[in-house]
């Protein structure tokens, strides 16, 4: 899965083909969490991600 943003120490991750990996999102790594986001919603859809983090991804 590649890396397609890098901003204060949370990686974005997501696959390009919709049909290798179902509906659009995206994946979250900071430090020990990692969080799934609807990439329409911006809804944290599973995982664990400190709300810091969480406000970030969605800014």
């Amino acid at each position: 899965m590649p890396v397609v943003a890098c901003f204060y120490g949370i990686l974005i991750k997501m696959y390009f083909s919709q049909s290798e990996h179902g509906v659009p999102h995206f994946h979250a790594i900071y430090g020990e969490y990692n969080a799934v986001f609807d990439a329409e919603t911006l809804e944290m859809i599973e995982g664990d991600l400190p709300l810091r983090g969480q406000r970030l991804v969605k800014e």
